[in-house]
């Protein structure tokens, strides 16, 4: 049997904490490359955990995409939802979430409680054994003793990955381990955001439409209008622009690495020319790895194809300036920028492509106004669609790490696809 070793044993010097040790000791793993890892965290060619979005194939992209629009359509049905509340109700999830969250916290929630998983939650340390002296790590293993299921949000990078690696090593010793789904770990990833985010894409260029017929859709309308006789369904040939705070946005490097997987795709960051802004080392390095056409800007009428970036765009990912990550530094540097380019308005909207969707991950902030709320209604506003497809697509991925999906689909195509 496999001893654990115990991230106490490993060297440490009298200023670091307890947590500061536990993170130290999986270093050597964490600062492997992402190929190197990935099998440590499947089990029989499926997710075991979710820790970062190149998880994510292209092919399982789709798959989990056809089991969201499953689950969606079963669920207008209330024998269709009496199926799916009774597929998991054997299981139980903890929701560790000590990061502040609306969005992923009640998604992931509404997901659990779609496929019948009990849910509970610590969302304030406060209130559990850390504020004794206990660490994260022997939290995370407690949890796993009373649940099935891990999802965890936290401001520390890593620290999810890490937790991984843990249950790992408590199965290889024959000990009780679960899945651990990374719900958001410091500034470095956010995979199931990037997860609803590429569910989004899909599903807005399908071109589909409620008016479709054998005769005429929707797409052949698009195609009939200028400068869109060449547009193709799918996520590949496009371009994507992500504007704000592209340094320290997890979502942002979480999709573009996400999209960077689809074949001749380009990837457009718009940021204000300040160090903590701007796209870091390891993202450039990343995708010039893969081959993947990028461009860095500071405007939205910088040229792209001889023409404004804002009118070149086939989708346009915006963020907020995250002012909690802030340093003294920072806000005085901020003095000196112009931040209403990377703000949009109606003028700039009114620009972009008939079909070019808008995303954002949330939460917007009222006061900078990256998206001013009379955009809301614009069709081609997509960032509240974007939300609700996150409990769909989540529950997709708890049907697959719990090897369910198949039942799923097999139902709906036997009861409800005619």
């Amino acid at each position: 049997m496999t001893a654990i070793m115990s991230p106490a044993n490993s060297e440490s010097t009298p200023a670091q904490t307890q947590d500061d040790r536990d993170l130290l000791f999986y270093e050597g793993r964490l600062n492997r490359p992402t190929k190197a890892k990935t099998p440590e965290l499947e089990r029989s060619g499926r997710l075991r955990h979710v820790i970062f979005s190149g998880q994510f194939s292209v092919d399982l992209l789709e798959e989990l995409a056809g089991v969201a629009d499953a689950i969606r359509k079963l669920s207008k049905h209330r024998s269709g939802q009496d199926f799916l509340i009774n597929l998991l109700h054997h299981k139980r999830a903890m929701l560790y979430f000590t990061q502040p969250s609306t969005r992923t916290f009640l998604s992931f929630m509404a997901a659990c409680q779609i496929l019948g998983i009990t849910c509970n939650e610590v969302r304030d340390p406060q209130t559990s054994s850390e504020t004794k002296g206990e660490t994260r790590f022997d939290s995370i293993r407690m949890f796993s003793s009373y649940f099935d299921l891990i999802i965890m949000r936290s401001p520390i990078a890593r620290l999810a990955e890490s937790c991984a690696y843990l249950m790992n090593d408590l199965e290889r010793s024959g000990n009780r381990s679960v899945p651990i789904v990374n719900a958001g770990s410091g500034a470095d990833q956010h995979p199931t955001q990037a997860l609803l985010d590429i569910y989004t894409l899909q599903r807005t260029f399908n071109f589909s439409g409620p008016n479709d017929s054998e005769h005429n859709s929707r797409f052949d309308d698009l195609r009939r209008l200028p400068g869109c006789e060449n547009l193709s369904k799918g996520l590949a040939g496009k371009t994507y622009a992500f504007c704000g705070d592209i340094g320290r946005g997890r979502t942002v490097r979480s999709l573009a690495l996400l999209l960077s997987n689809y074949p001749d795709v380009r990837l457009v960051f718009i940021a204000p020319n300040h160090p903590t802004l701007v796209m870091r080392d390891d993202l450039r390095q990343a995708l010039a790895a893969k081959n993947v056409r990028f461009y860095e800007f500071d405007s939205f009428e910088q040229q792209l194809d001889g023409r404004p970036v804002i009118e070149a765009l086939d989708a346009l990912y915006m963020t907020r300036i995250q002012r909690e990550h802030d340093t003294g530094d920072d806000a005085e540097r901020y003095a000196a920028l112009d931040f209403s380019r990377y703000c949009l308005d109606m003028d700039l909207v009114s620009r972009m492509k008939p079909y070019a969707p808008i995303l954002h991950p949330f939460p917007r902030d009222q006061h900078f106004g990256e998206i001013p709320q009379e955009i809301d209604n614009d069709p081609r506003a997509m960032y509240f669609r974007q939300a609700r497809n996150g409990m769909w697509i989540r529950s997709a991925l708890l049907a697959h790490l719990f090897d369910v999906d198949g039942q799923i689909l097999r139902y709906f195509h036997r009861e409800f696809s005619a």
